[in-house]
């Protein structure tokens, strides 16, 4: 199985379909979901999940779980924040906004291998032959849809990386990946709005008939990304994508890189209704040169970006309602290498949530005086996400039937974290 790959049908494979089908169809038809009249209303209370994704395994003991005096420790310092705990002095922006956010000190996990890690990050569960689990992002989006009627794009965004798969949950929930610029690849259609609409009717009913006829899951599946992708390309709402838009200063708040874009887009999907944005800050695989690296490169990035979107929907009142998780596949190792490095390490590490239902500025339990093991209960991808869907108010009793026909709980079946429960 290819564990960097999302299952489900491409936006390429489905504009092929539409670029080869026939034009002899009747006049243009409607698809998806109209905008309700009562639109501000749904809008209110409806929960979103925004998952920053540090792809190559982030060396946390350098950032949220500093350890001076320490063997271990590297060269940087702890600073006071907001929030009842230290950071790193690289991330003083991040120290205002730590009164929103907490810092679960205590993972202790079992995948030290990236793709092995990655998987069993995004979805609870190791990796098995038999089934493919649904990422995070696609249970979230299929627990919460039905409180959006009123979105007619995609409910689970990645951006800047591959996003994690659907699995059993079906093509339908799969990542819809876009650039930190919002730019949609594949979807510019190079034809009038008529003969667009003249080769969509036509597909719609080939489509239609086939599915009749079989009733068969993929062909199924198949239909309702067709009109997934109509209400897409056709809806007002794809203006969210349009990051290019935001005045100067705030596309600066946030930073002109990549990540900082992304998070700034990701700030305006959950804004449009959104349920589920992943954002991609790849480059943490540091085995060696880790804290030039650290402090010249990523920090800075993060420590922008990130205190960027807390702080803003903080000030739009959107965070009360939207959870912010900042995880990686593992952490990394408290003896730096030879090669001034910190090595893959997944028994003591960090992660980062807050937001929804759940308390910031916390330090929710804690590892050795060397970052070595985990002194107090140490949690799981498991329990951190049973915990996450609780902040979003998503029964932690769901049970789902995996393509095998076995019932499978919503995150794995983990136990909650009470002390980030409001």
């Amino acid at each position: 199985m290819d564990l960097s790959t999302p299952t489900g049908m491409t936006r390429r494979h489905f504009m092929s379909h539409l670029a080869g089908s026939s034009a002899a169809a009747a006049a243009a038809f409607t698809l998806g979901n109209s905008i309700q009249a009562n639109a501000e209303e749904l809008k209110k209370n409806r929960k979103s999940a925004i998952l920053l994704w540090m792809g190559g395994g982030p060396s946390t003991i350098d950032i949220w779980d500093l350890k001076p005096g320490a063997p271990t420790s590297g060269p940087f310092m702890p600073i006071s924040t907001t929030g009842d705990m230290q950071i790193c002095e690289h991330m003083p922006m991040m120290a205002q906004q730590m009164k929103h956010l907490s810092v679960v000190r205590s993972m202790s996990t079992r995948e030290a291998d990236h793709a092995r890690g990655r998987y069993y990050m995004h979805t609870g569960y190791v990796p098995n032959p038999n089934v493919e689990h649904p990422g995070y992002g696609s249970v979230v989006a299929h627990e919460l849809i039905d409180q959006r009627p009123e979105l007619e794009i995609p409910p689970f965004v990645s951006v800047g990386g591959a996003g994690s798969g659907p699995g059993f949950l079906g093509m339908a929930w799969s990542p819809f990946s876009v650039t930190s610029s919002g730019r949609v690849r594949n979807l510019e259609m190079k034809m009038s709005d008529q003969r667009l609409m003249q080769r969509m009717a036509a597909l719609k009913m080939i489509e239609d008939g086939f599915a009749s006829r079989t009733r068969d899951t993929p062909a199924m599946e198949h239909a309702k990304v067709l009109e997934k992708t109509f209400d897409l390309m056709t809806s007002d709402q794809m203006a969210a994508f349009k990051v290019a838009e935001e005045p100067d200063a705030v596309k600066e708040r946030y930073g002109t890189n990549g990540f900082g874009q992304g998070c700034l887009l990701a700030r305006r999907l959950v804004e449009t209704g959104v349920p589920f944005v992943e954002v991609d800050l790849g480059g943490w695989d540091n085995h060696g040169g880790i804290h030039p690296t650290l402090k010249d490169q990523k920090l800075p990035q993060l420590d922008k970006a990130m205190s960027a979107l807390t702080e803003d929907l903080a000030q739009r009142e959107l965070l009360d309602d939207t959870v912010i998780i900042w995880m990686g596949e593992f952490g990394r190792t408290p003896r730096i290498n030879q090669g001034a490095g910190r090595d893959h390490f997944a028994r003591a590490w960090s992660c980062v949530v807050g937001g929804g239902n759940l308390k910031g500025g916390l330090a929710v339990g804690e590892t050795s005086r060397d970052g070595s093991a985990v002194e107090t209960e140490p949690y799981s991808s498991e329990d951190l996400m049973t915990t996450v869907c609780k902040g979003l108010g998503i029964s932690t009793e769901t049970t789902f039937t995996s393509n095998n026909g076995r019932p499978m709980k919503i995150a794995g079946g983990g136990k909650l974290i009470n002390e980030l429960l409001a």
